[in-house]
């Protein structure tokens, strides 16, 4: 498909997320600047109101409650950031709801962590949930739960969450909205640096250096985060555009706007792109070279008879890491025990556990549908 055909397909998608930063949304003092929400939700609202559902994935609830709290930079410790992202997050919700309301529109606030969407449950309520809103003519507005977040359950930045959104509403597109103009081959205030209007593959992203693009002191993600944010929904089939927050009106109607980063695979099982993009294992499963292959080859579950190590302290539904014995990553899985309870299920027969430890034991240690082959 050429560019012009992948851009005339976003003007026609049913369901969009937007994503947009923090720097595009705040003064350089860190509130919020009115002007520039305001411009945004003008043409998110007429886009709305033509018909194609819109999912809103809004970073600055910590930039929005800097000036309440007399701070003047983004703090650096955790819980000073939880507490601006408390204060902000409603006057952030506050402002969406009352300028879309102007046009007739409601909105609804979504915060999520890693964890909401990672267990089957969790992901499921999610996902129906989201369903729910849109059948409403909700605009759903979307951050990470920064006020209850630990390190072990974040994101850790707001293109990554984008991304995966866009799989669990199953969207026909994602736009992100920057404080830059499209993809630089380096940052673009260096001499030479050229825009690249197109990215067909990661072949052509061979050569761009990302460093210190897109950054700013609001935010927590700059042109590397918003490149992985790509390869993430263009890997699970959903085209992404790049550009300008002034841009959007462009981007949404076709215009050869920032950059387009052309879908590179198919999409697959949504709450499983999660448990490879959104989570960090919490240990590892050492396998042996029999449960490397059934895991790999065979689309088999894990069983305990194919474990020979366990590194890391993790509980029952926790992710871990699946490694083979020569510590090559294989896969990634929703742990069916404990750490403390594996020793004594190393290496042994599911019939020989039961018969020994009771009902319960004959389980997989990872069921295939909570894995995720990642060699």
């Amino acid at each position: 498909m050429t560019e012009t055909a992948g851009r005339a397909e976003i003007v026609g998608a049913r369901r969009i997320v937007i994503k947009v930063g923090s720097s595009s949304l705040s003064t350089a003092a860190g509130g919020l600047d009115p002007q520039r929400v305001r411009d945004l939700v003008d043409v998110l609202a007429t886009v709305r109101l033509g018909g194609q559902e819109i999912v809103l994935v809004s970073s600055g609830a910590i930039a929005a409650g800097l000036a309440p709290l007399a701070l003047r930079t983004r703090p650096r410790d955790l819980a000073t950031q939880q507490a601006a992202a408390s204060v902000g997050q409603g006057l952030l919700v506050h402002e969406y709801a009352r300028l879309f309301g102007a046009a007739g529109l409601t909105v609804g606030q979504v915060l999520l962590t890693v964890d909401d969407v990672t267990r089957k449950s969790q992901y499921t309520n999610a996902s129906h949930t989201f369903d729910r809103l849109l059948e409403l003519g909700v605009v759903p507005i979307v951050n990470e739960n920064d006020t209850v977040a630990t390190h072990e359950i974040r994101f850790g930045d707001n293109d990554r969450l984008a991304a995966l959104v866009a799989h669990l509403v199953r969207a026909d597109a994602l736009v992100m909205l920057s404080d830059v103009d499209s993809l630089y081959t380096s940052n673009p205030s260096k001499p030479g640096a050229r825009r690249v209007t197109e990215v067909r593959s990661t072949d052509d992203l061979d050569g761009i250096e990302v460093g210190g693009a897109g950054a700013s002191m609001l935010g927590t993600g700059g042109m590397e985060t918003k490149i992985n944010a790509a390869r993430i929904a263009t890997s699970a089939g959903i085209p992404v555009v790049l550009t300008h927050a002034s841009a959007i009106d462009g981007a949404l109607s076709g215009k050869q706007v920032g950059t387009y980063f052309h879908p590179t695979g198919k999409r697959r099982p949504s709450r499983l792109l999660w448990l490879a993009h959104a989570t960090d294992a919490h240990g590892e499963l050492v396998l042996d070279a029999g449960a490397v292959d059934a895991v790999l080859w065979r689309k088999a579950s894990l069983l305990p008879a194919g474990v020979t190590e366990v590194r890391g302290i993790f509980s029952a539904g926790d992710p871990v890491n699946l490694v083979g014995p020569d510590g090559a990553l294989v896969a990634r899985g929703l742990a069916n025990y404990d750490s403390s309870e594996m020793p004594d299920l190393l290496g042994r027969h599911t019939d020989e556990l039961a018969a020994e430890l009771g009902e319960g034991y004959d389980r997989t240690v990872v069921h295939r549908d909570a894995l995720i082959v990642l060699a």
